[in-house]
């Protein structure tokens, strides 16, 4: 069954946000395609070219985060009506992601314990990306 693949857009700031995603969460960044790198070079006008059409992160245990700049000619609204959650086995390791996502950005509910994890928090990150942080995930 195909997995959901999170696929973030930005507004110019796609490349600097997934190299930050790349170091802050581990994995590699496999895919960082400009509008000028791509198949679709001719149709791209030149003030966009420099834009990232397609990012592809690859993360340690096999998940994908995926992403693109929007194109210039539309208006960007940022993102809405999702969080991104990830699960760490420890709350150590959820503490230490938490911390680093929220260096520059802003937190909306600090770490903390809850019935579905030891801790949990959440936050948007300097790119605007809304994360919620786990810890130890509990059985519910």
């Amino acid at each position: 069954m195909p997995q959901p693949i999170a696929y973030l857009s930005f507004d110019g700031n796609c490349k600097e946000a997934m190299y930050y995603y790349e170091q802050t969460l581990g994995g590699k960044i496999t895919v960082m395609m400009n509008g000028a790198e791509s198949p679709m070079a001719a149709m791209i006008p030149p003030e966009s070219a420099h834009r990232i059409l397609h990012a592809r992160l690859e993360l340690p245990d096999g998940g994908m985060l995926f992403a693109g700049d929007c194109p210039q000619q539309m208006p960007y609204e940022g993102i809405k009506g999702v969080s991104f959650a990830l699960n760490y086995e420890t709350t150590e390791e959820a503490n230490r992601i938490f911390n680093a996502l929220a260096e520059g950005g802003q937190i909306t509910m600090p770490m903390q314990g809850a019935f579905w994890a030891k801790c949990w928090g959440m936050l948007v990150d300097k790119y605007g990306t809304p994360w919620i942080i786990n810890g130890e995930p509990l059985p519910i």
